[in-house]
C-alpha cells in the first residue's frame, strides 16, 4: 500500500505539464504523506485546473464510529462506498507524482524502495475526491507488475498514461474501468532513494 510520494514540481509547472489551470495555491515541491494537503487536478465546466486536497478519504460512518482511519488506496472498486463517486466522472481526479514508495525488506531491516515513470517529469495516478469536513482525496490501486511486485507484492497504485488522463477524467465507468490495470514495468525505474526532479 503505497503511503508516500513525492511531487517536485511547482504548481504553474504541473498545470502546464495537465493542460490545466494553476489556480491560487502555490505547491511547493515536497513529499506527500497522510492527512497532508496535495494539488491533484480535476475536470471543471470551464476546462482542468488544479485544486489542494487533503489525501485520505474519510471512512464510512460506521468505521468513523468505531475509529476506523481515512482511506487513501482504493481498491475495492465493487464496494458500494465507492461505486457511487466513481461512476461520477466529476468525482474523479488526476494526482501528479514525480516519485512513489513501498516498503520492501522484514520487520526492522526495511527500506524505501522509491518508483518514476522517466519518460514523464510528472506522471499521474487515477483518484477521485470528495467533500466532507475538509475536501479529500484517495487514488486506486491494482495488481502490482512484476517490478513493483518484488518490492510489494500486494498492490500498486494505478498510473495512467497522459494520453488516458482525459478518458479518466470524462469516459463513463465501464470504459474508466479499463483504465485499472498495472503500468508496465519496462517503463518504470526503481532506486532505494527519492529521485527529485528540478
Amino acid at each position: 500500500m503505497c503511503l508516500l510520494y513525492r511531487l517536485d514540481s511547482a504548481a504553474r509547472d504541473i498545470a502546464a505539464l495537465f493542460d490545466a489551470d494553476s489556480g491560487p495555491d502555490p505547491w511547493v515541491p515536497d513529499y506527500v504523506a497522510p492527512g497532508k494537503f496535495a494539488p491533484v487536478v480535476v475536470q471543471g465546466k470551464e476546462g482542468r485546473y488544479l485544486t489542494p486536497r487533503v489525501w485520505g478519504v474519510p471512512p464510512p460512518p460506521k468505521v468513523a464510529a468505531e475509529g476506523g482511519r481515512p482511506v487513501h488506496n482504493v481498491r475495492n472498486l465493487d464496494s458500494p462506498f465507492w461505486t457511487g463517486t466513481l461512476r461520477h466522472t466529476e468525482f474523479r481526479c488526476l494526482v501528479p507524482v514525480t516519485s512513489f514508495m513501498e516498503w520492501g525488506g522484514v520487520r526492522g531491516a526495511r527500506t524505501q524502495h522509491w518508483f518514476t515513470v522517466p519518460s514523464e517529469p510528472v506522471f499521474a495516478f487515477a483518484g477521485i475526491w470528495r467533500d466532507s469536513e475538509v475536501p479529500s482525496f484517495a487514488f486506486l490501486t491494482c495488481d502490482p507488475n512484476p517490478m513493483v511486485a518484488a518490492v510489494h507484492d500486494k498492490s500498486m497504485p494505478v498510473i495512467l498514461n497522459p494520453w488516458d488522463y482525459g478518458r479518466w477524467l470524462t469516459a463513463d465507468w465501464a470504459e474508466a474501468r479499463g483504465l485499472v490495470e498495472p503500468f508496465p514495468s519496462q517503463l518504470m525505474a526503481g532506486a532505494t532513494a527519492p529521485v527529485r526532479r528540478s
